[in-house]
């Protein structure tokens, strides 16, 4: 019995050895956002002139540079709602599906105190933002503290403790420098663009760190009672999660043949180009009299004649979802779902280069042809780019596409068949959206289609993103694998 509390009190022992620094940084935080919230909230004097001079300087020195304003507001969004939902979001449901239920409740945990701390914050202190010379910058709401900074504070902070573990110990302390310069850089963004005073972002950096120090004690505390040991936090907060947090473990080499693969792209590419350049002038200026110059003519009459009001609606709706935004939405959503499940870069490759080859075979060929749009209305009014091929089509037919070509391989479940329907359904309905709406004719849709056969082919030729499924190296997902969500939280209460 002796023995067993000697083996106790040793990791306690520990544990409050290493966290006693710690708890003072966490209470030295949480002291000093106290101090400067009561010094905005009665307005202080002294930091009223500090503030209001450090906001009237910065506008004068950054309003009047357009590029340095472009590169200050692609900087912030970094720390936007959207990005960190989209972080945390991925990270959480990836852990997951890694079996990590304990980290993903802690990022679930530390996101939503944040989400919490900074409207309530708001609202309670009520401070209008800056008012500068030469506005740059429009956001609504209260200005203290900066939501900006404190949730790159929190959401960066909570990522890098957990995917510490991960990392070779010679790279962890330059990503903290890494996560503690885009914290710093996005702080100073919002400054900079004149939509928060100082004292609001250090305020903001102050509460953050004691939120992360306080969710980081209780992980730790957890761990303590399921008879793990304490460890530094340099060490992330799961050590024994190391495997399993990284993105790839499982997969040592991304290509076996680089260099020859490389150039197999370029020159495919080249001819992919060659291809649409050559069809896209015979439909666009030597195919008077076919066949494919009346179809031309009809079709983009035909709907223009049968258009009402519903279905313009239901177009603008189908058009987006072809869009960059939307394209982009569901490849960073995708992409990380399949380092989560299959633990392989390959395929991940294979989905990026797919669509930033697409992207500059669009722009290439449209600049190349330079096609006008259908002689209708445009419901999309003038557009900058020419008719031919349909970007909205090219991507969407991409992206759909390569999703099929890596899940159906990799997985028995009905499920599959899905991502099949989509390929087909998806493109097709934003190929319809964008004639209905004036924008193509059916042979930019035509090729749309010859862009992603040659362009995906070359890829999957090159690439072979399934080949460690057709080998048998990676198993595919059968009907017996997949466990449930409650299956992992309950694994999350149980002792390590």
């Amino acid at each position: 019995m002796g023995a067993v509390r000697d083996t106790l009190r040793r990791p306690l022992g520990h544990f409050t050895e290493r966290t006693l620094a710690g708890l003072a940084l966490v209470l030295g935080a949480g002291a000093g956002f106290g101090l400067v919230l009561v010094l905005v909230r009665f307005r202080w004097s002294p930091l009223y002139d500090v503030d209001h001079g450090v906001a009237g300087w910065l506008n004068a020195q950054v309003a009047p540079i357009g590029p340095l304003v472009t590169v200050l507001n692609a900087i912030t969004d970094l720390g936007g709602r959207p990005v960190i939902v989209w972080l945390v979001t991925v990270a959480v449901v990836g852990l997951l599906i890694r079996r990590q239920g304990r980290l993903a409740v802690y990022l679930i945990a530390t996101g939503a105190g944040a989400l919490i701390l900074d409207p309530s914050l708001k609202t309670l202190v009520d401070r209008l933002r800056p008012e500068v010379a030469v506005p740059i910058g429009g956001y609504a709401g209260q200005s203290f503290p900066s939501g900006h900074a404190l949730g790159s504070m929190v959401a960066y902070g909570a990522l890098l403790l957990v995917f510490l573990p991960a990392m070779a110990p010679r790279w962890r302390r330059p990503a903290m420098i890494g996560v503690g310069t885009v914290v710093f850089l996005i702080g100073f963004t919002r400054v900079a663009l004149g939509v928060h005073f100082l004292s609001d972002v250090i305020g903001a950096w102050l509460l953050g760190a004691a939120w992360l120090g306080v969710t980081a004690y209780a992980f730790r505390l957890w761990r303590l009672e399921r008879g793990r040991p304490a460890t530094p936090l340099t060490k992330g907060l799961e050590p024994e999660a190391a495997h399993e947090v990284a993105p790839a473990p499982d997969e040592e080499k991304l290509l076996p043949h680089a260099r020859a693969g490389t150039a197999e792209i370029i020159v495919g590419w080249v001819l992919v180009f060659g291809a649409l350049y050559g069809f896209g002038m015979f439909v666009s200026y030597y195919a008077d009299g076919t066949f494919l110059a009346r179809l031309d003519e009809t079709v983009p009459a035909w709907f223009a004649d049968h258009g009402t009001a519903s279905l313009d609606e239901l177009s603008w709706w189908w058009s987006k979802a072809g869009d960059t935004h939307a394209i982009m939405l569901i490849s960073l959503v995708f992409c990380p779902l399949v380092l989560a499940v299959w633990r392989r870069w390959r395929p991940v490759l294979f989905v990026a280069l797919t669509m930033f080859g697409e992207l500059a075979l669009f722009l290439a060929s449209a600049a190349a042809v330079d096609r006008p749009r259908p002689p209708v209305e445009n419901l999309d009014g003038p557009m900058p780019t020419s008719s031919f091929p349909s970007g909205h089509i090219a991507a969407t037919l991409c992206l759909w596409v390569a999703i099929a070509v890596i899940v159906c391989p990799r997985t028995d479940r009905w499920w599959r068949w899905a991502f099949v329907a989509l390929a087909v359904v998806m493109p097709v309905g934003v190929a319809v959206s964008r004639m209905y709406r004036g924008m193509h004719h059916p042979t930019d849709f035509m090729g749309a289609i010859l862009l992603t056969a040659a362009w995906v082919g070359l890829l999957h030729w090159v690439i072979r993103p399934n080949e460690d499924a057709d080998e048998g190296n990676q198993p595919a997902i059968e009907s017996g694998d997949v466990d449930t969500l409650d299956d992992e939280l309950v694994r999350a209460g149980r002792p390590g």
